[in-house]
């Protein structure tokens, strides 16, 4: 079988993620909250009206300009996807081969060394420093000594938490020539993203999407934002219709209730740095900062997989991120209601 497909296929490790039964979920940085029935009616009353046997609009010129208001960007430089992941493999796709390759600040998202893998592209692993920040300037030096096509940076990271400040992406920008690519998923509990520096830097994407701040995950809506030119030469090899017609309606009904929505974005914060408190305040535990809806925390004394195991015997399920790099003794919990909090820093606690 493997004969079928290119040689290097076979060789390389899947993104997977393992089912487990559990009664408080938090190891996929998933909005806890769901969508108040309102918002549940008006997408489904919307939908019953439309013809489900025609496709989308080719062009959601309407979704296009929704995403450009609320983003404050212009609508013939937004791309839709079925996810933000659906567009990070269209990018990958049309920057890279086996020629053409890409510069990753590591640890972060693995979906991205996969991709460029799958293509065959060389991938230089630039290490964070050891407070997980981004190597700006070992960066730039691993863009510049590679030719590399494309830098990836995800901001806030994950799994580490932490942001790049604006200002170091643009100093990025200026120093190379390569399309940077930011992935802003987790950008709303963050607060500053760098949308701003689209209009300077044609060079520059900026992706986001609805299934974290939104808690819109299981809908699949993603974006990018980036210059009109690059855009039209992306379309060329976008797969049509690749948003379906209940995801652009929903979409649109998420912008129309944002500022009712966006009060999740408030407690998910608080309730991030109740949960960092206690963390630090826990022995053997050694929790990182974070911007995003999530927190990456070390485990001093025993393992990652026995704290795992432990919790998961209670019924709570965390995500073990010790195989990534320089996270050998890593952990990574989503910020969960303020009763799952609780119960997973008691359960913390009693494991201890």
């Amino acid at each position: 079988m493997r004969s079928l497909l290119r040689p290097h296929i076979g060789g390389i490790a899947e993104y997977t993620l393992e089912h487990r039964e559990c009664r408080i979920k938090l190891n996929q940085n998933e909005n806890p909250y769901d969508l108040p029935e309102e918002i549940r009616s008006e997408i489904l009353r919307r939908v019953a009206a439309e013809h489900w046997s025609r496709y989308p609009e080719f062009v959601p010129s309407r979704q296009m300009a929704k995403v450009a208001a609320f983003t404050g960007w212009r609508a013939d430089g937004v791309l839709l996807g079925n996810g933000s992941n659906d567009i990070l493999q269209l990018l990958f796709a049309c920057a890279l081969d086996a020629g053409r390759g890409v510069v990753i600040s590591q640890p972060t998202f693995t979906l991205y060394r996969l991709l460029a893998e799958a293509l065959g592209a060389p991938v230089r692993n630039v290490p964070m420093t050891r407070s997980f920040t981004v190597d700006t300037d070992a960066v730039i030096e691993a863009v510049n000594t590679t030719d590399a096509a494309m830098l990836v940076l995800c901001s806030p990271n994950n799994p580490t938490g932490g942001q790049i400040p604006v200002p170091e992406v643009e100093r990025i920008l200026k120093s190379t020539r390569a399309l940077v690519v930011l992935d802003e998923a987790y950008v709303h509990f963050a607060g500053a993203s760098a949308v701003q520096l689209l209009a300077r830097y044609e060079r520059l994407v900026v992706l986001q999407t609805f299934s974290k701040a939104m808690g819109a995950a299981g809908l699949r809506f993603g974006y990018a934002l980036l210059s009109p030119d690059l855009a039209r030469q992306l379309t060329k090899v976008k797969l049509p219709y690749s948003v379906n017609i209940f995801t652009l309606i929903a979409a649109e009904v998420f912008i129309d209730r944002w500022e009712s929505l966006k009060s999740w974005i408030g407690a998910l914060v608080s309730e991030r740095s109740r949960l960092f408190t206690a963390l630090d305040a826990m022995e053997g535990i050694r929790p990182y900062p974070s911007d995003a809806n999530f927190i990456l925390f070390e485990t001093l004394r025993r393992s990652p997989a026995e704290i795992f195991s432990a919790l998961l015997s209670r019924g709570i399920l965390i995500r073990d991120v010790s195989r990534y790099p320089m996270l050998e003794r890593g952990l990574r919990v989503s910020v969960g209601t303020p009763e799952e909090n609780t119960q997973f820093i008691d359960a913390l606690g009693e494991v201890l």
